[in-house]
């Protein structure tokens, strides 16, 4: 990863992605200074280690290299106003996760747009604020930048290397582009998801008992913050809503077609398999952690006790086989005291794999 020694970086809204840059950032060599409209928001991430309090009278010692904007697409635009105002650095770039709407806003305020480079990483969690950080949050993760017309080169390859200290691969793409890209890959899956978890706010609570790993992994990221993707979603808004018709009208179309099943029209399941195999071709062309399309991996699922150890027993066992186990998940029993390990490892691996596991007294089933 690209050394920042020497650099001096302002970072603005010491959030879960500002602190978690600046985080990043110090442990790549450079100085950080921490600015955010919550005193308490800004004292906690400087004192997790993130970086010094921006002092009210400006960065010492003249401009920082880079300030960049943590703050929410609507606030981009006057946070990069204000900070240019105040001569705050050479070189500026945002974390806004919209980047139509925050441009135009710039352009429309004023700001000088030479040494501003829109950017998003596409990372996060489903908690949110400083206490949430992390230094890894952007490794191997793909990090957008949409310089403009006006950007200057200068600017991109600073801004190039901050991404390149925090671990993450940044990919140029113009801001029409991204904003219709990550209405699809990213912010129709959160109403998606959001959806489905509503559905449960009135459930029997005899059917919670009964979720399983799938339940988990639909509704995982609905748990973000809700003020937090209020604003994100409304300034993407026309992409989303197309795709959220589009969307629609697939449920619709299978909601119709299971009446009609239920009515005893059996031809009409086949619209629903067509739907479920659109699916299936969907999931298919989901890029692998190298890129590129995901290898298909065979599952090996190992029966574990839930007690602390076990799970570094097993990944002890599959390094001495010398298997890369690819991917993890774990299905628990409801009442008892294990669960299921599933390991995802190439197919070649699964025979030698299994057998080191069955030989370390591990309940292995192929």
């Amino acid at each position: 990863m690209t050394s920042l020694d020497g650099q001096r970086i302002v970072v603005v809204g010491a959030g879960l992605m500002g602190t978690s840059v600046a985080l990043a950032a110090r442990g790549r060599g450079a100085s950080v200074w921490l600015s955010d409209s919550d005193e308490g928001v800004e004292r906690l991430a400087a004192d997790l280690g993130a970086g010094d309090i921006l002092p009210p009278g400006g960065l010492p010692g003249g401009r920082a290299d880079i300030a960049v904007l943590a703050v929410p697409p609507a606030a981009v635009a006057t946070a990069l106003a204000r900070a240019q105002e105040r001569g705050l650095a050479r070189v500026y770039t945002d974390l806004a996760s919209v980047k139509v709407l925050p441009v135009t806003q710039a352009r429309q305020l004023g700001c000088d747009l030479a040494p501003y480079v829109a950017g998003h990483p596409l990372a996060g969690r489903e908690r949110s604020g400083p206490a949430a950080a992390r230094a890894d949050l952007f490794l191997g993760r793909p990090w957008a930048l949409c310089p403009l017309p006006e950007t200057e080169p200068g600017a991109i390859a600073a801004v190039r290397a901050l991404v390149h200290a925090c671990g993450a691969q940044p990919v140029e793409v113009d801001a029409a582009r991204h904003d219709r890209f990550v209405a699809l890959v990213s912010h129709l899956p959160h109403l998606v998801s959001t959806a489905m978890a509503a559905r449960l706010t009135g459930a029997d609570p005899g059917a919670l008992t009964l979720a399983g790993q799938g339940l988990r992994d639909v509704t995982r990221i609905a748990a973000g913050d809700a003020g937090m993707w209020t604003s994100i979603l409304t300034a993407n808004a026309v992409p989303v809503a197309s795709l959220l018709d589009a969307t629609a009208a697939d449920l619709t179309a299978a909601a119709d077609a299971l009446r009609e099943v239920s009515g005893g029209d059996e031809t009409s399941g086949k619209r629903l398999t067509e739907l479920l195999s659109r699916g299936v071709a969907g999931v298919a062309r989901i890029p692998g952690k190298r890129g590129g399309p995901a290898p298909a991996y065979a599952i090996l699922q190992v029966v574990i006790a839930d007690r602390p150890g076990e799970l570094h027993r097993l990944f002890l066992a599959a390094g001495a086989a010398n298997v890369n186990i690819e991917d993890v998940s774990i299905e628990h029993s409801p009442g008892r005291p294990v669960g299921v390990a599933q390991l995802s490892v190439r197919p070649e691996a699964v025979a030698r794999l299994a057998a080191a596991l069955r030989d370390h007294g591990w309940p292995v089933h192929d």
